[in-house]
């Protein structure tokens, strides 16, 4: 089954985790793959064990001109874009009263601004290969308010407000814009407050509808099908994958 063929996706954030998993998936699915990171060691490894056709390249989401140069290489490679997935992110949890300026500004660029670049870098793109799919990730914490996540969480607020804006502006152009909401996750970014052998520790997750956090490879499966025909008729929305969490809260 070949529910991506003929489409060319670029996954931000692509190197590792919920990223790599969502690449691995288009490329099943028959895509042309772009792993997009700033870890190049890891984005090519990524790139090389997911093998067929998938290629690794250098993006700083955080700034205008590596989209810029991204999409023009992506153009010349493969004439066409039809698919983005904006899941680069910077993640930790500290109160309001300890966060820094600086770090402020880094957890915006990459989540919020990153997003925003992203759209407006491959809407063009897009539009000539008439019509794409936008696949913004916020999370759990962009749907109710979590102590120590203010900075993060504002980003992921931000992320499903700009979904909807995008989707009303890009609607006449064909193309699509949702959102993924994942709640905890198996992963690295998970890891900054669970170690990796407690994450799946049922203990953990007693309040959790389904006992468990979610896999990389369950996140991938939502966003290939916002990626896919299959979903012509949606825009503007959140797909919550989170085993339960808001929704009986």
């Amino acid at each position: 089954m070949s529910r991506l063929a003929g489409k060319t996706a670029l996954v931000t954030g692509g190197a590792q985790g919920q990223g790599a998993a969502e690449a691995r998936a288009f490329a099943r699915e028959g895509a042309r793959v772009v792993i997009a990171d700033v870890n190049s060691e890891l984005g090519l490894a990524a790139a090389a064990e997911i093998g067929g056709d998938v290629q690794f390249m250098y993006l700083d989401v955080s700034l205008a001109d590596s989209w810029k140069q991204t999409v023009a290489t992506i153009d010349e490679n493969y004439g066409r874009l039809d698919v983005l997935v904006n899941n680069a992110a910077r993640y930790w949890t500290r109160p309001i009263l300890e966060e820094s300026d600086e770090a402020l500004d880094a957890i915006i660029g990459v989540n919020l601004k990153g997003a925003f670049l992203g759209i407006r870098a491959v809407a063009p793109l897009m539009i000539a290969s008439g019509g794409g799919s936008i696949i913004n990730v916020s999370s759990t914490a962009g749907i109710s308010g979590h102590a120590g996540h203010a900075a993060y969480g504002m980003t992921k607020w931000g992320i499903r407000g700009l979904t909807r804006v995008a989707a009303a502006e890009l609607s006449p152009s064909r193309i699509r814009v949702n959102c993924l909401v994942p709640g905890a996750v198996t992963g690295p970014m998970l890891g900054v407050n669970i170690p990796d052998s407690d994450q799946r520790d049922p203990n953990r997750w007693t309040g959790l509808p389904l006992r468990r956090p979610g896999e990389p490879e369950e996140i991938a499966e939502g966003a290939v099908f916002l990626a896919s025909n299959e979903s012509s008729y949606i825009t503007g929305t959140d797909l919550v994958l989170d085993g339960g969490a808001t929704g009986t809260g």
